[in-house]
């Protein structure tokens, strides 16, 4: 689990119902859009290995791809799901897999979206990434478009696989059982050398699957790739700036596109903030702290003790290495899934009374059921079995963004650091830095993002103080890291991972910027 950007927003739906999954519409059908249905853009076409190295900055493209026309269709069910209804439109639009060869091979990038209410009043499109990376947004946009209905007023609803996710060209690596057994024999905080080894290898297995499967890809998943699609994307829709909204990673993004397109950014909003300052040790550093203080939150709100809570916990967590629970489906609950399962009700408050039914399920009864439906909820795993591909495509987009490759020396040397910041949480997010992108098939293109974007317009950055997986320090960073009169830092007092939708005042202050263009006071603070 590589927790740092997972999509809050696909959590929190997720966890509130227990669900395996979030679908994955495609793009498919035969209605065209009244106002905009036009088929154009490139054939898609198989692309040749090369090397990660990105296009340096922006890219003259081809008109044939800058003068597509979206041909926007009814969105296809997903397998065994439900196709969004109503006024939702998918389309496909090519991209160049490589920026550094504008004329070469393309590869097709899937859109949703939902025409803004009043045609009249329209300001463009608002182009939404929930986070990851690998996370849908052709999936998250239908379900989460409730939250958005007074920016659907004025504003095309947009959202959009990235590179190498779900429709556009997603990453595939291991199939139900490949992925159901690494679960099986694989510790996630290996004590033994034997463990340390299959720890090790399990990634080693994971790259090279996916290299056979998607190695043609690998090398241009890149942040500042989907950075440029984007702005690709931008100018499809026709609009003449961007107009963003990013949640998790997808502030990541965010300001990776500001530092590319100051000049076409027009109102942006990031929340649940990335720090673009750390690196790959210094996100796991980051989120040891956030989800002990998460944890610590919780404990307090129902009247325990951090310390005495958190040493429970861990000896739940070591008495599970030794010898993991019972389910009533068959399967066991091991240690590394109770870990999963523990920091899934974290991400949402309202999600904690299901972490205090799983705790006290497994000590008293000595069952793991919720701990186990919580983790396959984070796992993308639904009753059947069967798992999304999403943590597939966040390793490979992780990996070719990352240039570190952590050993196993390096990670067990952070082991002391991190068990003091974290006795719950800190030898599994310890232990990550080095299994994550371990053997990796592609060199990643940088130690962290660089987001400084002078002379773009005002860019609002929402820190939440209780947010455990992007916690609330990397908010002003990344206001700092965009630079003076751009990043405009708002923080939100209370818990979850991102604001909006969770209290009036964050989701007022965010609407009147989009719809009004009124940037709050920067250091402005709101209380969830």
């Amino acid at each position: 689990m590589h927790t740092h950007t997972r999509a809050h927003r696909v959590t929190a739906l997720a966890t509130a119902a227990l669900l395996a999954a979030v679908a994955l519409a495609g793009c498919d059908g035969a209605t065209k859009d009244d106002a905009t249905g036009d088929s154009g853009g490139a054939t898609p076409s198989r692309a040749p290995s090369a090397p990660a190295t990105a296009a340096p900055g922006p890219t003259a493209l081809p008109a044939a791809l800058t003068s597509q026309r979206p041909d926007w269709k009814k969105c296809a069910a997903p397998e065994g799901g439900k196709a969004p209804g109503g006024s939702w439109r998918c389309a496909t639009v090519q991209v160049p897999l490589d920026y550094r060869k504008p004329d070469g091979d393309t590869i097709g990038i899937a859109l949703i979206k939902r025409r803004a209410t009043s045609t009249r009043e329209r300001i463009g499109s608002l182009l939404f990434n929930f986070g990851g990376p690998g996370g849908s947004g052709v999936g998250t946009l239908p379900l989460a478009a409730g939250d958005y209905g007074r920016l659907n007023s004025r504003y095309d609803l947009v959202s959009f696989d990235p590179r190498g996710v779900a429709a556009s060209e997603g990453v595939e690596c291991r199939g139900d059982g490949e992925t159901e057994a690494s679960l099986k024999r694989v510790d996630l905080t290996p004590d033994t050398p034997a463990e340390e080894a299959a720890f090790m290898k399990d990634g080693a297995e994971i790259g090279a699957a996916c290299e056979k499967n998607s190695g043609k890809v690998l090398p241009f998943l890149t942040t500042t790739n989907t950075a440029r699609d984007m702005d690709l994307i931008r100018q499809v829709l026709g609009d003449q700036k961007l107009y963003y909204f990013g949640m998790s990673y997808g502030t990541e993004l965010g300001g990776t596109y500001a530092h590319l397109f100051p000049g076409h950014v027009g109102r942006g909003v990031l929340d649940a903030v990335v720090d673009p300052t750390a690196d790959t040790v210094g996100h796991a550093r980051n989120q040891a702290e956030g989800f002990q203080r998460a944890l610590g939150n919780y404990l307090e709100d129902r009247g325990e003790d951090l310390e005495a809570g958190s040493a429970r916990i861990a000896r739940l967590l070591a008495k599970l290495d030794k010898n993991p629970l019972p389910t009533d489906s068959g399967r066991m609950l091991s240690e590394s899934l109770a870990v999963i399962g523990i920091v899934t009700p974290l991400y949402s408050q309202s999600d904690w009374p299901l972490l205090t039914q799983a705790l006290d399920e497994a000590e008293d009864n000595g069952t793991g059921n919720t701990l186990l439906a919580l983790a396959d909820s984070y796992n993308d795993r639904d009753e059947n079995g069967h798992y999304g591909t999403m943590a597939q495509s966040q390793r490979a987009i992780s990996c070719a963004d990352s240039s570190a490759r952590p050993t196993v020396d390096d990670a067990r040397a952070l082991l002391p650091e991190f068990r003091k910041l974290s006795p719950v949480f800190g030898a599994f997010l310890a232990w990550d830095t080095a299994g994550w992108c371990a053997n990796w098939p592609v060199t990643g293109e940088h130690d962290t993002p660089e987001a400084s974007a002078p002379g773009a317009a005002p860019i609002l950055v929402i820190g939440t103080t209780g947010d455990p997986a992007t916690p609330y320090e990397g908010a002003p960073r990344m206001a700092d890291e965009l630079g003076k009169d751009v990043g405009v830092l708002l923080t939100n007092k209370g818990e979850g991972h991102g604001s909006y939708g969770n209290g009036t005042c964050v989701t007022a202050r965010t609407d009147s910027y989009f719809l009004d263009g009124k940037v709050p006071a920067d250091g402005s603070t709101c209380s969830s």
